[in-house]
């Protein structure tokens, strides 16, 4: 069986990629939009890469396997990918993190596992349960790699905002250029601390989310001691992430602050959803999330793939 590209061409049934991000968000944007808040990750970096085309390699790159890769899943005949319903389920992967996969049937993230992305090294998958675990198996089958759980996250909404009472001293401020020292160590011992970090200068990171203002720090006598960063507006949504309090500055409220603040600086903006993953392994970090007012959408897992390729969180 064969469906219609944008180009009027037929073209196979099942998955289809491309490098093209632009492309792909013409052709799976309206499918991912649909159920933009469980789609939320792949949104934002989709967006990022294209109006950013270096973030996540170049052309220039020797190794095609270190290029983002995106793709979508048809499942039924239609006039033009997308038409009718026909994609069924998309995915992007931007080496070297984990392949993101939507809810996809059981089979068709089989297939992506073993035959479409055959030969192209994987650090790991991040998906719900069941897509994950598809996923997972298949590639396990055809490349004998060992899978394990890498992390369980819960993604929240915000509901309603109830400011962190009483209040810790200090003031927010958006971060700036002077500040990017200071930020690059802050996201690389975060990195390090939740075990993204594969020797990657966090610069880049900084420095994309300073392009549009993404990152408030609480200062407490002139001194910073909390970070908290957005994603850029995409669909009507940010997501919120990441918060960072270094370790002798806990437990002062300073992390519920300042996620009050960038949640509340979103809405005012004109975000419709403001959303944040917390890693389910930290029962502190949800329940502060929990009492600012975000409640809970839907559960995710990342597996890793060892053997395969390095691993970095997205």
């Amino acid at each position: 069986m064969h469906t219609t590209d944008l180009h009027g061409t037929m073209t196979p049934m099942g998955w289809q990629t491309t490098g093209d991000v632009a492309g792909f968000l013409g052709v799976a944007g309206d499918f991912l939009r649909a159920e933009h808040v469980r789609n939320t990750v792949m949104l934002t970096v989709a967006e990022t890469a294209r109006l950013n085309p270096g973030r996540y390699g170049t052309r220039d790159d020797a190794d095609p396997a270190s290029l983002p890769l995106f793709g979508w899943w048809t499942d039924g005949p239609g006039r033009g990918a997308g038409v009718g319903g026909a994609i069924g389920a998309a995915f992007m992967h931007t080496p070297p993190s984990p392949v993101v996969l939507s809810v996809a049937p059981p089979a068709a993230a089989a297939d992506l596992a073993a035959n479409t992305l055959a030969g192209r090294p994987l650090a790991g998958v991040t998906a719900n349960e069941e897509t994950a675990a598809a996923f997972a198996a298949a590639r396990r089958a055809s490349t004998g790699c060992r899978v394990e759980t890498h992390r369980r996250m819960r993604l929240y909404r915000l509901a309603g905002l109830t400011w962190p009472d009483p209040l810790p001293d200090g003031v927010p401020r958006t971060a700036g250029e002077g500040d990017v020292p200071l930020l690059t160590d802050w996201f690389t011992q975060f990195a390090r601390e939740v075990d993204d970090l594969h020797d990657g200068d966090q610069t880049a990171d900084v420095r994309e989310r300073l392009s549009y203002g993404g990152l408030t720090l609480w200062e407490a006598g002139g001194t910073p001691v909390c970070l908290a960063g957005v994603t850029r507006r995409v669909a009507g949504m940010v997501r919120v992430g990441p918060v960072y309090t270094p370790p002798p500055l806990r437990g002062r409220g300073y992390a519920s602050a300042a996620t009050a603040e960038v949640s509340r600086a979103a809405r005012d903006a004109g975000a419709e959803e403001v959303l944040l993953y917390a890693d389910l392994a930290n029962p502190v970090s949800n329940s502060i999330y929990q009492r600012i007012g975000y409640r809970e959408v839907a559960d995710l897992v990342v597996l890793s793939f060892a053997g395969e390729g390095p691993f970095h969180g997205e």
